[in-house]
């Protein structure tokens, strides 16, 4: 190969990798963390200590209490709180909405979300790289996708509680709430007046209610 093309091929080949990246395949039939380890698990117990019970969660029976100005509660489960989902690539949710509750937008950086409606209607939909809108409300039963990156929302259009169970495809799939990330961190504030047209009174009450 030529000296220059190098280079070249070099990126390439990141590129392709960086593409294709994603949680890795477990080496094993499972690996329940050693319960002195932190959320990084280092090792893994022996399998003649490991027993049914590692494979079982029962943390979301009940809902979390709702916060006041959203309506809304959730209770992540990932392999720090279930350790049986350590290294099987994949973490779940349950959501629950009073009646006019929301989840603001936000995204999941690392992995694509499918929610399925348990109980209620939910007005449920993303936003893709093109701006486009595709929204719904679901019913008992329904289920929508949310693909991996894209911005997306809930809210409670039905008179009872409803409750939504979402399942990702990454052992840590990251969250980014859209109003925290823009008005509660150390965004300059010039910035934001200018992008939204905003004066420094208004910024200020944006960035004390969503102040991280």
């Amino acid at each position: 190969m030529p000296p220059k093309m190098k280079p070249l091929f070099i990126s390439l080949l990141l590129f392709l990798y960086s593409a294709s990246a994603s949680d890795s395949d477990p080496l094993q039939d499972f690996c329940i963390p050693m319960p002195e380890l932190s959320s990084i698990f280092l090792s893994c117990k022996n399998s003649s200590d490991v027993t049914v019970d590692d494979f079982v969660f029962s943390g979301i029976k009940s809902p979390a209490e709702p916060v006041a100005k959203t309506g809304f509660s959730s209770i992540p489960v990932s392999a720090t709180t279930f350790p049986g989902l350590n290294t099987l690539g994949m973490s779940f949710v349950r959501a629950d909405f009073e009646p006019s509750g929301i989840n603001p937008p936000h995204y999941h950086p690392r992995a694509t979300e499918v929610a399925f409606v348990l109980e209620g209607k939910i007005y449920s939909g993303f936003v893709d790289s093109q701006n486009r809108v595709f929204a719904k409300v679901l019913e008992k039963g329904e289920v929508m996708v949310f693909p991996k990156g894209l911005l997306h929302f809930q809210m409670n259009v039905g008179d009872k509680r409803a409750t939504i169970i979402g399942s990702f495809n990454s052992q840590n799939p990251g969250l980014v709430k859209i109003p925290s990330a823009v008005f509660g961190t150390g965004i300059k504030e010039e910035l934001l007046e200018k992008v939204f047209g905003l004066n420094a009174k208004d910024l200020s009450k944006l960035r004390k209610k969503f102040e991280v």
